[in-house]
């Protein structure tokens, strides 16, 4: 990595004063020449005009500031729970973070959240206890708390080292105020003194981790460069997953190139950049090498689906643009079967946030039906089936396919392995075979698609000329919908994991709402007059536990939730 640059994201609940704190950044250290404000709908990195009337954070920003003799880029990320996916993107481009918790209201249930999926990255962490400018802050409360419920490893600043930092063995925890300023000197020393400094790799290594649309409706791209060096009018080598777990390889030409707010020539190890002319590029795509990319997108993907639709002759218009929000956000999942757009969300924010774009963006009056959740099934045993040269029937294709389905560890989605020589089938009919499995795997014996399995190709042959591509797919299609069948799947349903805090007095309550939603309850934490509870319960009973809290906990819950993966249905 060039010594000059640092990657650092910035992390809270909603109206801890994260956005605040990017901007009182930006200003101390003479970025820009005015302080924005959220209320001003002036900031910096909340640059669309829904995220300025919310006064929420909804898709990441990048932007930059000078300390230390360093370019410090700050990723600004989205605090609301129906946008983690977009949270768990931005992490992986980063160096560090900083996590802003408001000091009057403390660690709240989405303050956990976060925490939870800082530890598994294994994200370096400062701590920013913000609003100390107003009264009945503690900071030795604060402090206990954070130890309490985050993790023992909190330690004031002057007792952290690089070292420990690095290694989550400490999380500095630093008291402040972004609207006067107070405590932001030390924390922007202590920044660039913390947190670590990867090594460069030599090759061009490059992750895509955003995508807008330009002027002039082309694609700009943002990238953390990870090796190598990237120069304007280089022809670079695209990889991409697809949706049938492939890798596609393309080649492009960077026609221009932003750095830290400035146009530039090239771009080393630790920039982020922003890119244009890289055509159709997507969220997750790798530049100049495939690394990593078999594993882009893995985070699980939203577990409701809502029917879109708009007024008579946009339909066209409204599935391009659907297109390309999806194509900024991967994990949203579009569909067009037979005419009908489906999306998949996280839930009622995400829609009202793409019912806006689509408005504001493309001009398009559009209406979400109510979601429904997206079953799965996973195998519950092996299966097996085969084809043999020797034993074809009149009608069957020329070839030897045999498949083996197993169980696979939860959520790994579908892995294809070979138990033949490579060598024993053409390439064209090796990927002819790996391709039908994994559109295949889409729609499994009681219709909805099949995940977390191992699917292994065990017998295999041809007859040149006889056997074709063509006939590949098709007895891969027959012999992998009897493979689950022998297998037997289980159907699985979406769940969300949830934390809620309430009045002791209203946790039994709670504790009866939560069970008439099929909710699993852990034994409720009681914390002096309030009560702790965790679990999950069905995604499409979330919104209406949502809506059910102010008579609940007479205004005092709070409530959040995040994916927490699936659980056998029962109907």
């Amino acid at each position: 990595m060039s010594p000059t640059s640092l990657n650092i994201g910035i992390l809270a609940h909603v109206d801890a004063g994260k956005t605040s704190l990017t901007e009182r950044l930006l200003f101390d250290t003479g970025a820009v020449g005015a302080l924005g404000r959220v209320d001003d709908g002036n900031t910096q990195t909340d640059t669309l005009a829904i995220e300025r009337r919310r006064g929420i954070t909804i898709s990441t920003g990048v932007v930059s500031f000078r300390a230390g003799g360093r370019t410090v880029n700050v990723i600004d990320t989205p605090g609301h729970a129906d946008f983690v996916a977009e949270v768990e993107r931005a992490l992986g481009v980063l160096d560090g973070v900083v996590l802003v918790v408001s000091g009057p209201s403390g660690v709240q249930a989405s303050t956990r959240i976060l925490w939870r999926v800082l530890r598994r990255l294994r994200v370096p962490t400062l701590v920013f206890v913000n609003k100390l400018d107003q009264p009945g802050v503690d900071p030795a409360g604060v402090l206990d708390e954070l130890r309490q419920k985050l993790s023992p490893a909190m330690v004031p600043v002057a007792e952290a080292v690089r070292t420990r930092v690095t290694t989550g063995e400490a999380y500095p925890v630093f008291f402040g105020s972004a609207v006067t300023g107070i405590g932001i000197p030390e924390l922007i020393a202590r920044i660039v003194d913390l947190l670590p400094t990867p090594e460069p790799g030599a090759e061009l290594r490059a992750t895509v981790f955003k995508v807008e649309r330009g002027s002039g409706g082309a694609r700009i791209a943002y990238a953390r460069v990870h090796g190598g060096t990237l120069r304007v009018r280089d022809r670079v080598d695209l990889f991409r997953r697809t949706g049938d777990g492939t890798v596609e390889r393309s080649r492009r030409r960077v026609t221009a190139m932003t750095l830290a707010g400035a146009e530039v020539t090239r771009a080393g190890a630790g920039d982020l950049v922003r890119l244009s002319g890289l055509g159709d590029v997507r969220v997750d795509d790798r530049l100049g090498s495939a690394d990593g990319v078999a594993d882009a997108g893995l985070f699980p993907p939203p577990g409701l689906v809502s029917v879109v639709t708009a007024r008579p002759g946009e339909e066209t218009r409204l599935h391009q643009a659907l297109r390309e929000l999806c194509d900024q956000d991967p994990l949203l999942g579009l569909r067009a079967d037979r005419g009908t757009l489906s999306v998949r969300t996280y839930g009622e924010v995400q829609i009202e946030v793409l019912l806006e774009r689509l408005r504001e963006d493309f001009g398009l009056v559009a209406r979400f039906a109510p979601p429904a959740p997206v079953h799965v099934e996973k195998p519950v045993g092996v299966g097996e089936a085969v084809q043999f040269l020797d034993r074809l029937g009149p009608t069957d294709p020329i070839a030897t396919v045999g498949l083996r389905v197993a169980p696979g560890r939860a959520g790994s989605g579908v892995r294809y392995e070979l138990a033949v020589e490579r060598g024993s089938l053409p390439r064209a009919f090796h990927t002819a075979i790996e391709q039908t499995v994994y559109r295949a795997a889409e729609s499994g014996p009681h219709g909805w698609e099949v995940t977390d399995c191992v699917v292994t190709l065990t017998h295999s042959g041809f007859q040149p000329p006889l056997s074709t591509a063509g006939g590949f797919r098709e007895v891969t299609a027959r012999l992998l919908s009897l493979a689950f069948e022998r297998a037997r799947t289980r159907v699985y349903e979406p769940v969300d994991r949830f934390d809620l805090e309430v009045p002791e007095h209203a946790v039994g309550a709670a504790l009866i709402a939560l069970a008439k939603l099929a909710a699993l309850c852990e034994p409720p934490v009681v914390e002096g007059e309030v009560a702790r509870l965790s679990g999950s319960l069905p995604a499409i009973a979330t919104a209406d536990f949502r809506r059910r809290l102010p008579s609940l906990g007479q205004g005092e819950a709070v409530f959040t939730a995040e994916p927490g993966g699936y659980r056998p249905w029962r109907p």
